[in-house]
């Protein structure tokens, strides 16, 4: 029997639904903005950054470098990727979100369609 994935908190968790999210455009101020917007939440890049960092030492993220843009005088910007440790993490963080969620009074169930 496999054993749990590790626990994730909740903004790691929605760094994680970032990089799933952004996919090959996953990189810190995109992350951050898709946080922003989608989560209504006001984070700092830092704090992003940070997560992430956290995220790679877990072994449920990773980074590379992309190509070189012009428009980045010719610097590159460091891409991430969700692992798959890291999308058992999430799901398994989700799944129990959704199992805790279920049957709630319709003012406080997230998934009810209102």
């Amino acid at each position: 029997m496999r054993s749990a994935p590790p626990a994730l908190g909740d903004f790691e968790q929605l760094v994680l639904l970032a990089l799933v999210r952004l996919g090959d455009r996953a990189y810190g101020v995109s992350i951050h903005n898709e946080i922003r917007r989608r989560a209504r939440r006001d984070v700092g890049v830092a704090a992003v950054y940070k997560t992430l960092e956290r995220l790679e030492k877990k072994d449920l993220a990773s980074s590379s470098l992309g190509p070189t843009t012009a428009a980045r005088g010719g610097r590159r910007k460091k891409l991430y990727r969700i692992q798959p440790a890291g999308r058992r993490a999430l799901s398994y963080a989700l799944s129990a979100l959704h199992r805790m969620a279920y049957g709630l009074p319709a003012d406080l169930d997230p998934f009810l369609d209102r």
